[in-house]
């Protein structure tokens, strides 16, 4: 398999829900007219706590500074594992599960954090710019490494990049978070780009108007049996769309586009750290969410950690794994997955029919930790 380098820089940040109002215009503009400001790399997910959004510098340059925006303090490269016909025969998984055993678990082992971002079209890899020679080094003995430049694909060897390699350092031992799996049914589906004219309108009202918790609700309170999730994500021209079975009603049936089967997901939800850098724990900074190890506390609804405080005083802030630690149990048993980090939670899509096989193998993986 080959692995490229896209040449999107791109910025993670949270838009505050009573902050929304600031932000409505140049989220249209992103949406429906990215050819206006030349983003070609936009996600924009809601989750009960905030809006998360991800986009390159050229995107990132809509958005005014506020307090209501918060914004990681390191800027992402994106990669994005393309197959060249070597992958082994029979396997059938979609989704993150594919790259887990070789790009997300040696990346935990060199304690190299990564966001995910599972599309319609293919899974994106986010890892912090400035790891980049690790994540060369650490993976060019599995593939064939691309980096995107004016267009072109340029091999890159170690050498290019042997300034600033780390060596890896000890485990760490995992911190236990909380996971949880509300009842919600999911839908993973595209749209063309030129019927999305079509749909704006209801792309808008669900985005911006519907199943809004109030704005002073503490975050991480609604209710387990249900969730408020949708994404989109205009990436390269291609479209992706994340919503609930219930939404998808709402569009007429003859624009939204989705595999054959129809197939529905259920969610995995993990964490409750923000990814942000600002004020802060010990140490004078909060710990991020990207670079916690991930453990299994299931059934327990814990609230995210609001931002200046501090749930976990001991976590080191180069701790890993997150989406290791839930990718690999899941490519183990070659249990399909889609991924989304957003700033204060990871989300993992499952199939429906297997949720209840998710849920004891996250459970007999805390229980091992133990």
């Amino acid at each position: 398999m080959d692995l490229h380098i896209l040449e999107h820089r791109v910025r993670v940040l949270s838009l505050a829900r009573r902050g929304l109002w600031l932000y409505t215009h140049p989220l249209l503009k992103l949406l429906f007219l990215p050819q206006r400001c030349r983003c070609k790399f936009f996600s924009l997910t809601e989750t009960p706590e905030d809006y998360t959004v991800m986009l390159d510098e050229e995107g990132f340059k809509e958005l005014p500074p506020s307090e209501f925006m918060q914004v990681a303090d390191s800027t992402w490269l994106v990669l994005s594992v393309v197959s060249n016909g070597r992958e082994p025969p029979g396997c059938q998984a979609t989704g993150v599960t594919k790259i887990a055993r070789s790009v997300i678990a040696p990346l935990a082992e060199h304690h190299v954090s990564v966001l995910m971002l599972s599309t319609y079209q293919t899974d994106f890899i986010l890892v912090r710019e400035r790891d980049l020679p690790v994540v060369i080094h650490t993976l060019a003995g599995e593939f064939d490494i691309y980096k995107e430049e004016g267009g072109e694909c340029v091999p890159v060897t170690c050498d290019d990049v042997s300034n600033g390699f780390l060596k890896p350092k000890p485990p760490a031992s995992p911190t236990l978070h909380p996971v949880q799996s509300p009842q919600t049914r999911f839908c993973v589906l595209t749209v063309a780009p030129d019927t999305l004219p079509a749909i704006a309108t209801m792309l808008i009202d669900v985005l911006f108007y519907s199943h809004a918790p109030p704005w002073d609700a503490a975050p991480g309170s609604q209710d387990l049996d249900s969730i408020t999730f949708f994404s989109f994500s205009l990436i390269e021209g291609y479209i992706s769309i994340v919503m609930d079975a219930e939404t998808q009603k709402r569009f007429p049936s003859d624009l939204l586009l989705t595999s054959s089967t129809g197939e529905l997901w259920r969610m995995v939800r993990i964490g409750g750290q923000p990814l942000g850098f600002g004020e802060c724990g010990p140490g004078g900074r909060v710990p991020s969410r990207a670079t916690a190890t991930q453990g299994v506390l299931w059934g327990t609804a814990v609230p995210a950690c609001p931002r200046g405080s501090d749930l976990r005083p001991s976590l080191s802030p180069d701790e890993c794994g997150i989406v290791a630690q839930i990718a690999e149990p899941l490519a183990a048993a070659d249990i399909s997955a889609y991924y989304i980090s957003t700033f204060n939670f990871d989300h993992a899509l499952v199939p429906e029919e297997g949720i209840a096989e998710v849920i004891q193998l996250l459970q007999q993986r805390q229980e091992s930790s133990r």
